[in-house]
Formats: structure tokens, sequence, C-alpha cells
């Protein structure tokens, strides 16, 4: 029943009004932030409001990432990841692997490529691990206020196309090559096919760059294709930059070791534990890129 009026201040409204803002029940500091967000749409005053939301240990999950993404909404993205650094010890276990996706797009957005290159590796050696998920094979996920399931192959596309998008800002080819034939692997996909593509040009590499781009997105049409002129406007840039492009390889942009082309550290012994026979944590699917083994590790 209750609400506040601007600054903070209470004032009743009947229970339909928190329904129709999307807002919380109760009276602290965290229903008082996010009413300022929401209703009174001020973010500076809500970012200093979900501050006092995190002193007051007012859901302080919740507080920390919604402080965050309005913090990068409004170009603060260093800030939010300072304050995500100071206060992740203060949410649960189970807010870490959102806090972990906040902390990716900020680092993103700030350019800070080597440190998101980590993190992605970081939560790559989780999902190994069984680690992620619980150890199920899928989670819940939130989107636009929906509700739909994650499935430990879509994550894991996801994170493995991230990173090799990240290894292509740092115009190291190579490892982005590995990473995306990786993800083509465990969930094929015509925007990573075509950054494959893009890969396989920057090292010279044109026939094979042809050979996916005809084999993986024009004669596969995923399903999607049709609809997304994005993709077809890129589809059009490659195939022009196949025509016109000479044998040109573009250097890598640092020294490519085992570390970049395995995508994680120790794949070696992720094979080893593959192996064995009791198995209580690790999914199928990983079983299913076991063949790849050799060409990671070389």
């Amino acid at each position: 029943m209750m609400s506040l009026r601007r600054g903070g201040e209470r004032q009743d409204f009947p229970a339909a009004y928190n329904v129709v803002h999307k807002l919380p029940h109760g009276d602290s500091p965290y229903v008082r932030a996010k009413h300022v967000q929401l209703v009174e749409k001020d973010a500076e005053a809500a970012i200093e409001l979900f501050w006092n939301a995190i002193r007051a240990r007012d859901r302080v999950d919740s507080a920390l990432k919604d402080m965050a993404l309005l913090m990068k909404q409004q170009n603060r993205a260093d800030e939010a990841i300072d304050a995500i650094h100071s206060f992740r010890d203060l949410c649960s276990r189970q807010a870490q692997e959102s806090l972990d996706n906040v902390l990716i797009d900020l680092y993103k957005k700030c350019g800070r490529i080597e440190e998101q290159v980590e993190l992605l590796k970081q939560k790559l050696w989780m999902i190994y691990q069984g680690e992620a998920f619980n150890g199920k094979p899928t989670k819940t996920a939130r989107s636009h206020g929906k509700k739909f399931q994650v499935t430990v192959e879509k994550e894991t596309s996801r994170i493995l196309g991230n990173l090799g998008w990240a290894y292509m800002q740092l115009k190291d080819y190579t490892a982005a090559e590995t990473v995306y034939r990786k993800a083509q692997v465990v969930e094929p996909d015509a925007n990573k096919a075509c950054n494959l593509c893009t890969c396989l040009i920057k090292q010279g590499k044109k026939d094979e760059a042809r050979t996916i781009l005809f084999r993986d997105v024009l004669q596969e049409k995923r399903e999607g294709f049709e609809e997304d002129s994005r993709l077809k406007v890129r589809v059009q840039e490659l195939l022009s930059e196949l025509e016109t492009q000479r044998e040109t390889v573009v250097a890598s942009g640092c020294e490519v070791g085992m570390d970049e082309i395995a995508v994680v550290e120790g794949i070696d012994e992720f094979m080893k534990e593959w192996r064995r026979p009791l198995r209580t944590r690790r999914l199928p699917i990983f079983e299913e890129i076991l063949p790849l083994r050799d060409q990671l590790a070389c």
C-alpha cells in the first residue's frame, strides 16, 4: 500500500501502483532507490540511494547490480567497475555470476579488453569445472521482465562469442579463430561464422573463409537469416572483401601461446577429467567437443 514522494518521503498508494511501476513492495532504502529510478527517473539521485541501500545491507545483491547498470547508462562505467570490486563480497554466492556478466559489459564499454578476456576465460573455467548453473544443464534468466531458460550450450556459445570478439579487438586473429571454431562446434551460429570468416581473411586464408561463408551461412540460412537485415549486409561485405582483398596476412597483435589457443589454462587437465569414468558435475556438452582436444592443445 505504501509508496514514496519525491525525495523519499512516505506516501500511501494502492497496491496496484507497485505493479504498474514494477516496484518492489515495502519501505526500505532499496525500495526508495527503485522508486526514484523508475518513477521519478532521476538517475543520479537513484545512484546515491542505491549507495545508501548497500551501506544499510538492504538487498545488496540487487542494489549493487542495479546501481552498476545505472552508472553504465550515465557513462560512469569505471566507477561501476570499482563499486562491484569493492562490494561484491557483501553479495550472495548466487549473485556472483550475474555480477560477472555486468563486469564483462562494463569492461567492454571502457575498452578494458584484457580484463574482459581474463574474466571470460574464468567463466569458461567455471563451466568446464561444472560450477556454473550449480551443475545443472539449464538456468532461469530474465530479460525485459520475462523469464526464460538458458542451456549450458547457449551460455558456452555466448561466452566463446564474446571471447572471440575481444581477441579480435586485440587483433589476435589466431586466438579469435580458434575460439570461434570451438563456438561453432558447441552451437552453430551465422554471426559467429561471419566473425570466423573475418579472422581467416585477416590472416590471408581467403579460400577457407569463402568455404565457411557459403557452407555455414549462405547454404544453411539458419533460422532468422531472412529477417536479419544486418546479417545480410555483413555477408555482402564479406563477399566483397573476398573478391577485392589481396593475399595479405595481418600479423597478430601479440604472440599466441597455449593459453590463448586453448582458451582456458589447463586444457590438458580438463581432458583428463573428461576421460575419468566417474563424473558427477561435468555436463554432456563437453563430451561432444572432446575431439577438439588435440587441435586446442597444439
